[in-house]
């Protein structure tokens, strides 16, 4: 999908500061950030990563035109040192990420940038922006494909998101979050994902009569009819319409129906009675959509109530994350290059859960050799090795009294490059492969991480050397 140059999406200190430090000599200072979380929205045991092919093409793009640069100028707070230095830009920086589809945990890192700090201080806002959205909405998304318990979801979002990216990317990362599809077109012409959808109330409504409008949708579309059955009353009218309508125009053609749709009134007993009357119709193979404002606790409880649902079609709650519709990923310096050397970095705050963990980082996830499920993630510095060979000891950064020692595991690097020097390096899955990889991954959590109330908090520990690394700035810092 073609993007527009994004360049000047970025936050205004960003700009200042990159003048700032060219004014001041610090125009090649080596310098390496990361984006991490604080929370998992909604309360949730894990996040979904997403955003990354978007983010690869905005740096791919990343160039000042003579508008940009006249713009700035004409702040007047500028230097032309600082405005050659635009007409020359080129990212040259190296990055890492956790690949889409991965069940990611807060303060780990999520991506991490090596390079110049004008340049990796500038890409702050876009990285942010795309991230966070995304994953916000694949981790939406997880959370309501598993409340359905296997059956399919429909992202239908696309008329309530927040501005047209919002509904493209939205829908992009409602299918890594394991959506069956979207309502959304454009999506599938640039994404392959699916459109589906069937009519609106208006075509009821158009048509002297309800079976009217059931007879020319059937007769139009008698190889895929589904048809919207709450416009007046879904059991004195709709279902016998349909039934009717199926009779008349789907079976002669030789197809079979496909549905119905409710999506007004009680869903659960709307369904039962609905399948009944299918049944008794011979329509036992006629599925039942159900929409109307439904998020993951809506379709459990119709789920546990006994519904007779064969998908969903989930629009606002979905595409906004409308429960929790911010995911909280910040992006901080770890460290710097000096004379070659790496310099950690830490950020303190009275806010404990503010505190920054320092220095140039790798991610490992840790699991059970014998049943594939995850065990915990260690950040580590990142020259570290886990030799899982051996056993290894896992303590809580906190309460380091907190110990376990584990064996019989596998470790594995989580974070891959995917710039070097500014060149991407990186051939991105495609989606459906990227939406495999993330139910692959979410199977590998226990369930207890998977409770949408009080879920098992999943241990992200740090290495021992990590650990030392940022008590010994901590301690500095503090006599200062």
């Amino acid at each position: 999908m073609e993007e527009k140059n994004l360049t000047m999406l970025t936050d205004f200190y960003e700009i200042t500061m990159a003048n700032g430090y060219l004014e001041n000599g610090l125009r090649d200072k080596i310098t390496y950030f990361d984006m991490f979380f604080r929370k998992v929205p909604d309360n949730g045991g894990f996040a979904i990563m997403a955003g990354i092919e978007q983010f690869i093409g905005y740096l791919e793009k990343l160039c000042f035109t003579d508008r940009d640069i006249d713009y700035l100028r004409g702040k007047g707070k500028f230097s032309e040192e600082f405005f050659i230095y635009l007409k020359n830009f080129k990212f040259t920086c190296d990055v890492w990420t956790i690949p889409e589809g991965t069940p990611i945990f807060p303060n780990e890192p999520i991506v991490t940038v090596r390079g110049p700090v004008i340049e990796a201080q500038f890409i702050e806002t876009m990285l942010l922006l795309t991230v966070n959205h995304q994953s916000l909405i694949a981790t939406k998304a997880n959370r309501i494909v598993r409340a359905a318990q296997g059956r399919p979801v429909m992202e239908f979002g696309s008329r309530r998101a927040q501005g047209s990216d919002g509904a493209i990317s939205g829908a992009r990362a409602a299918y890594i979050g394991g959506c069956a599809g979207t309502a959304c077109t454009i999506v599938d012409r640039d994404y392959g994902i699916p459109a589906l959808g069937t009519m609106a109330h208006s075509w009821i409504q158009i048509f002297p009569s309800e079976i009217e409008a059931f007879r020319a949708y059937a007769r139009t579309y008698p190889a895929d009819c589904t048809l919207l059955v709450d416009t007046y009353n879904v059991l004195k009218s709709g279902i016998p319409n349909a039934i009717k309508a199926f009779n008349e125009e789907v079976l002669p053609r030789g197809f079979r129906p496909k549905g119905i749709r409710i999506d007004s009134g009680d869903i659960t007993y709307l369904s039962r009675e609905a399948r009944k009357m299918l049944d008794a119709a011979g329509f036992t193979d006629c599925g039942i959509v159900a929409s109307n404002s439904l998020d993951e606790y809506i379709i459990r409880d119709l789920l546990t109530q006994g519904a007779c649902i064969n998908s969903f079609g989930v629009g606002e709650r979905m595409i906004t994350s409308r429960s929790e519709p911010v995911f909280g990923g910040v992006y901080k310096l770890g460290a710097i290059e000096e004379n070659g050397c790496i310099i950690p970095k830490i950020k303190l705050s009275e806010n404990v859960g503010k505190i920054t963990n320092p220095g140039y980082k790798q991610v490992w996830r840790l699991f059970d050799r014998n049943s594939g499920k995850a065990i915990a993630d260690v950040i580590t510095i990142n020259d570290e090795t886990i030799d899982d060979s051996k056993p290894y000891e896992l303590f809580d950064p906190e309460f380091t009294w907190k110990k376990k020692k584990i064996t019989n595991f596998i470790a594995k690097k989580l974070m891959v490059k995917i710039f070097e020097k500014g060149n991407c390096i990186y051939a991105s899955p495609d989606l459906n492969e990227i939406r495999n990889y993330c139910c692959e991954q979410v199977d590998t959590l226990w369930d207890e991480v998977k409770r949408f109330e009080n879920p098992h908090a999943y241990y992200v520990d740090l290495s021992k050397p990590l650990w030392d690394m940022k008590e010994r700035l901590l301690q500095e810092y503090s006599m200062k």
